[in-house]
């Protein structure tokens, strides 16, 4: 484990942008990808507010998929994986494919897929199932489209860890280069809305109405959203062979599992998580100048991930922000989205804003959630939460590319 690794493609298919340039200049803006939900029926639904990707054409993006023959999940992870390996400068034809590979998180898998064959079933039963969207319904299958796209032939997985699931696709990937095991990584994760999931986040109580807000006192919840995120992770041998701009380099990582309730985060074994993360990327806290949250908005998630704050940072924490205000939450996307959100803050010099705060929360000071707009800043080390129903937190850490 004594290789380094460096990020050199970022790739995001979101409700803000499609693109490292649109995303990027959307993060500054504070722009908001909420609207009203247009890709089920939301009849009975009383909050109807999303993060959909209205503009995705695959089509557009993709070189070799045919795209009526994947889910828009597998899509999403797979247009973010080329748009990754295009921002690194990397003709995948060009790199041994049995060197190179992907790991890919997700929450729901097919979600769309999945429900139009359930919807199928109960209209129709079982003989009326579509063939085609049965084969198309693997999660397995995620996975399998970004190394289709690329030409990948090393390893290639489909994670499911609810919405810590990039951060664990992140963390995996980086053990793979750091072992020698692998050469190329695409790492990231994909998710794409759909009504039982809203439906769910709603029933649990964790759905807002209008907006997400982080860190504010009136916070009431979070919206569901969905897209794609990829990474693109190599040595920096690799990477200066060929010239290639670094981001970033990944220091580490932290996984822990409270295992304690079905939905409720816990400190304590958040405030684990964050220790071993520094512990296995060799710093302290006071390194770390940028906290990118998990930030949901509800109220028991801000206060459980500003309590572990506390207790690992002292008084004096540095800055949070929750990009979750602007795409809402995308599942096992999200930890995918704040790397990239992260690795920006390095390389351009800014703090993503927190929008829709406009009463920050006592409750959470010392906390600075950088209300409203982007800030500049000279950081050298951020961090990346990403924290997952059933207790599953996963953290990773990155540092300015020397």
């Amino acid at each position: 484990m004594d290789r380094r690794v460096v990020i050199t493609g970022l790739g995001p298919v979101s409700s803000i942008g499609t693109g490292i340039a649109a995303f990027g200049a959307s993060l500054r803006a504070g722009r908001s990808g909420i609207s009203p939900v247009t890709s089920f029926d939301t009849t009975g639904f009383p909050y109807v507010m999303a993060g959909e990707v209205r503009d995705f054409d695959p089509g557009a993006v993709l070189r070799v998929l045919d795209p009526r023959e994947w889910g828009r999940t597998g899509l999403f992870a797979a247009a973010a994986a080329r748009l990754a390996v295009e921002d690194a400068g990397l003709d995948p034809a060009t790199v041994p494919p049995e060197r190179a590979g992907c790991v890919i998180g997700t929450t729901s898998g097919e979600s769309r897929v999945l429900q139009g064959l359930t919807e199928q079933w109960v209209a129709e039963g079982m003989p009326a199932l579509s063939p085609e969207d049965v084969r198309r319904c693997p999660p397995s299958r995620i996975a399998a489209a970004v190394g289709c796209e690329l030409g990948f032939t090393g390893e290639a997985m489909t994670l499911s860890a609810a919405c810590a699931a990039s951060n664990y696709a992140i963390g995996y990937a980086y053990d793979l280069i750091a072992s020698g095991e692998a050469d190329y990584m695409v790492a990231g994760g994909a998710d794409s809305t759909v009504r039982w999931a809203h439906a769910g986040f709603y029933r649990v109580g964790a759905l807002a109405e209008h907006a997400c807000a982080p860190f504010d006192r009136n916070r009431s919840g979070t919206l569901t959203g969905e897209g794609g995120s990829a990474l693109l992770l190599e040595t920096p041998e690799t990477a200066r062979a060929r010239g290639a701009r670094i981001h970033a380099e990944v220091l580490g990582y932290g996984l822990s599992c409270d295992a304690g309730h079905p939905v409720a985060p816990d400190p304590v074994g958040i405030a684990d998580c964050m220790r071993r993360a520094h512990r296995n990327a060799g710093i302290t806290p006071a390194d770390v100048g940028y906290i990118c949250a998990h930030g949901t908005g509800t109220p028991a998630n801000d206060l459980a991930e500003v309590t572990a704050v506390r207790e690992v940072f002292g008084a004096d924490p540095p800055p949070m922000s929750s990009i979750k205000s602007m795409l809402g939450h995308t599942m096992g996307a999200a930890s995918g989205f704040g790397a990239i959100a992260a690795v920006l803050a390095l390389t351009q010099g800014f703090l993503p804003p927190t929008v829709n705060v406009t009463e920050p929360d006592p409750a959470l000071a010392p906390v600075d959630p950088v209300p409203g707009r982007a800030r500049p800043a000279d950081v050298r080390v951020v961090q990346n939460n990403g924290f997952a129903f059933g207790g599953n937190n996963a953290i990773t850490l990155f540092g300015r590319a020397t």
